[in-house]
């Protein structure tokens, strides 16, 4: 509220009822100011929960996913709110704008730019209007997006004849297709594979995205070039397993993979069971990788056919078909090397019920066995073996009388005796770890690998049929040791596809491994 002092009120009754409005106007706007600083304190404080959570014991972490959820609504509402107060005070939308360009980064340098000149209205001088010249500029760079952009590639082959003898005419031969007849390029179906098993996207978004761009395929359109995709991969897939059941140590899980039994009318348990290498932790020289695999069931048989004629170590959890594996295998065939993530669980799950001296003594022991870890992650095999048969094995020596003695005092029916019984019960398997340096703590290289599918089936429920389900665990299986590689999916599916259609030779699959084809692609950039 202002008033200029050739409009202000002569009397004393107005001049006090124009302060009186004055001062109501500030109190109001104080007050919104600190219920607004309440809020936004509420919400930071809320904020560093979350990250404490995030980085805090692993018996305080929440699900990642649920995690980082929460994070999005929480920094949407902070922002939200020092919006409005930018709007009331451009002093402190100046601070932050300033505070932005020192934290936000630089763009990568691979990104085409686009230079904007905004010169001023009137270039002559406001004092004398002679003409001014540049002395300098200010810069600055945002990032920009063109949506995704579909187009028509128009492929023409034209006809050659002889005027001297009109009875020669060359035509090149047409292009090979993944889809013969069909509309996609090899870069389309990449598109649509990336879309569903990397971003999780089902094939019934994808078809209402297309159409908001005008482009009416239907979903059953979509699935048709998923199933021809996956065929055309499956020998791809099929050495990517090949090769990682060559290595000397891999780790197995399994999960469910709910498909469609239309017998029934309702869904029937299936399971993708991972293998995953991962050798960088003592500086092995095989890439990392993993292979998903489907199965109709959990049961041994499926895990016997799975790793048939595998002879090395088997890192795992406890579950009793991967002994029944172990035992099946020839002598000196198959180690197990059980994992100790698993049983700081059952500790960890007792802890979090408030007063259990047992279970958190547990929890510190094992602790201590991470936390030598930490230090030689990264060394040679024999170096690791050498350091945790001098830290860790006292360590380990000590937990087992020490967990037997607990055994000893507690129920036999409580919680705690359970979890104890499961580490005696795999003490041999969980100490394997000090005599090779290969051996994780834990299985924590599949366990990350299967995350992705749990995401994947959460947006897409059920697999359609047990084909289909083989078909997402090939697919799948490539995108996520594409990831491991630190490969684009996108790009190496657009590439492959079309080299499989041209007719790959079988003896060369090697080459199209995602190691490979990264190693490859460098060798070309840096010869260019």
């Amino acid at each position: 509220m202002s008033e200029s002092a050739d409009h202000l009120p002569t009397d004393i009754e107005a001049l006090q009822a124009l302060v009186l409005a004055a001062r109501a106007e500030r109190d109001a706007a104080i007050a919104d100011r600190d219920q607004m600083m309440s809020q936004l304190g509420r919400l930071q404080h809320l904020l560093r929960q979350l990250q404490r959570a995030q980085f805090g014991r692993r018996s305080e972490k929440l699900d990642a996913q649920q995690l980082a959820l929460a994070f999005e609504d929480i920094e949407q509402a902070i922002a939200g709110i020092e919006a409005e107060d930018d709007k009331k005070d451009p002093t402190a939308a100046r601070a932050r704008g300033d505070k932005r360009r020192c934290n936000r980064g630089a763009l990568p340098p691979h990104l085409p730019r686009v230079h904007v000149t905004v010169d001023p209205e009137d270039t002559d001088c406001p004092c004398c209007r002679s003409p001014m010249h540049v002395i300098g500029e200010e810069t600055s760079q945002r990032l920009d997006v063109i949506p995704a952009q579909f187009r028509v590639l128009v492929t023409h082959r034209p006809k050659y004849a002889c005027r001297a003898c009109e009875q020669a005419v060359v035509q090149s031969p047409a292009p090979e297709r993944l889809i013969k007849g069909g509309l996609p390029t090899e870069a389309m179906v990449a598109h649509v594979l990336v879309a569903k098993y990397a971003w999780h996207l089902p094939l019934y978004r994808q078809a209402q995205m297309l159409a908001a761009q005008g482009i009416d395929v239907q979903r059953s359109v979509l699935a048709f070039w998923v199933g021809y995709a996956a065929a055309e991969l499956k020998p791809v897939y099929v050495r990517l397993r090949e090769l990682i059941l060559t290595s000397g140590k891999i780790a197995v899980d399994e999960t469910v993979a709910p498909v469609l039994d239309p017998g029934r009318g309702r869904t029937k348990k299936g399971y993708f069971w991972a293998i995953a290498r991962d050798d960088r932790p003592w500086g092995g020289t095989d890439p990392p990788a993993v292979t998903y695999n489907y199965a109709p069931g959990r049961g041994a048989v499926h895990g016997l056919k799975l790793l048939d004629h595998y002879r090395g170590i088997v890192q795992c959890d406890g579950y009793a078909a991967y002994k029944t594996i172990a035992d099946a295998a020839c002598d000196d065939g198959i180690t197990l090397a059980f994992c100790w993530s698993h049983l700081r669980r059952h500790f960890i799950d007792i802890a979090k019920g408030g007063d259990a001296p047992i279970a958190s003594e547990a929890l510190e022991r094992i602790a201590a066995l991470y936390a030598i870890e930490k230090t030689i992650r990264g060394v040679s095999a024999d170096e690791r073996c050498a350091v945790r048969q001098q830290r860790s094995k006292p360590l380990v020596l000590a937990l087992k009388p020490w967990l037997e003695q607990q055994l000893a005092r507690v129920s036999s029916g409580a919680a705690i005796a359970e979890a104890i019984r499961y580490g005696l019960n795999h003490w041999d398997g969980l100490a394997r770890f000090l005599d090779d340096g290969r051996i994780e703590l834990d299985t924590n290289i599949v366990e990350r690998s299967i995350r992705p599918l749990v995401l994947n089936r959460k947006n897409s429920l059920f697999a359609g049929h047990d084909e289909g389900a083989e078909n997402w665990a090939c697919i799948a299986s490539l995108i996520e040791s594409c990831k491991l590689a630190g490969v684009d999916p996108q790009s190496y599916f657009a590439d492959v596809l079309t080299k499989l259609v041209n007719l790959w030779p079988a003896s060369r699959l090697d080459e199209l491994m995602p190691w490979a084809w990264a190693a490859e692609r460098s060798a070309d950039k840096f010869a260019a």
